[in-house]
């Protein structure tokens, strides 16, 4: 299994990283991806990445995260090119439930990374939330340049994701499939084609069922696949097979 979005640099994470990886080696985790938030959340997983060759990571400002951090195309190129453990941009994307920062603010952001994404042909991880016209909008202006797009933790409607599938995106499931009220999102799921879905944990966030309420951390990614498995009706071994193909399809080829 992979873990395509976890947060290493987060707290309690972070100051138990040793452990953290080991725990993620003992459920056959091959590869953690540990998804940058701000510049300061950047510098930290450089040095992460670091600590086992499992560890890769991305490079990018969190939509909450754009009113105190402006990035450039030319520092996310930089970085990707001097890198190579450094393999997506994001987290990226729209949050306009929240609205921690202006809406302009985070659209001018969002551009930047889509386009440091298509002059690099760099998978985007994306961030949507209470904003499924606008980030579907946006990509659309740049459907011919043919983005690498992964939906991060996706909640969105079966609408939505019909139009993201016309982008050629992936969708990422979260321990939010999991919860007994997500319905809606499980039937999604199922729809989803095999071939466009990871799984994550968003670790330390939204641990899954049974340890709902607790801090999370990537080795509870077991638990997710397993509802994924139900969803789609097949053996989790072969779900684990499918969503570790998939990212390696999308991040290494």
């Amino acid at each position: 299994m992979i873990d395509s979005h976890c947060h290493l640099d987060h707290e309690p994470l972070f100051s138990d990283l040793v452990n953290v990886i080991k725990r993620s080696k003992n459920i056959g985790i091959e590869k953690l991806l540990t998804i940058s938030t701000s510049l300061d959340s950047f510098s930290r997983i450089e040095e992460i990445v670091k600590m086992d060759d499992m560890i890769y990571g991305t490079i990018g400002i969190h939509p909450h995260e754009t009113k105190n951090n402006s990035i450039t195309i030319e520092i996310i190129v930089e970085n990707l090119k001097k890198n190579k453990k450094i393999i997506g941009i994001g987290e990226t994307g729209l949050d306009l439930y929240y609205n921690n920062s202006d809406k302009d603010v985070q659209l001018l952001s969002f551009r930047k990374h889509i386009e440091a994404s298509i002059q690099t042909d760099t998978p985007l991880i994306i961030h949507s939330r209470n904003a499924e016209s606008e980030t579907f909008n946006l990509l659309n202006e740049y459907k011919k340049h043919n983005p690498k797009i992964l939906m991060h933790c996706f909640t969105g409607s079966i609408s939505f994701a019909k139009k993201l599938l016309d982008l050629n995106s992936f969708f990422s499931a979260s321990g939010i499939i999991t919860f007994k009220n997500s319905t809606d999102l499980q039937e999604t799921f199922r729809f989803l084609p095999l071939n466009n879905i990871l799984i994550e944990t968003d670790s330390p966030f939204l641990a899954p069922v049974p340890n709902r309420g607790k801090k999370n951390e990537p080795s509870f990614i077991s638990y997710t696949a397993d509802k994924l498995s139900d969803i789609k009706d097949l053996p989790k071994n072969e779900i684990a097979k499918i969503t570790t193909d998939n990212f390696n399809r999308l991040f290494f080829n």
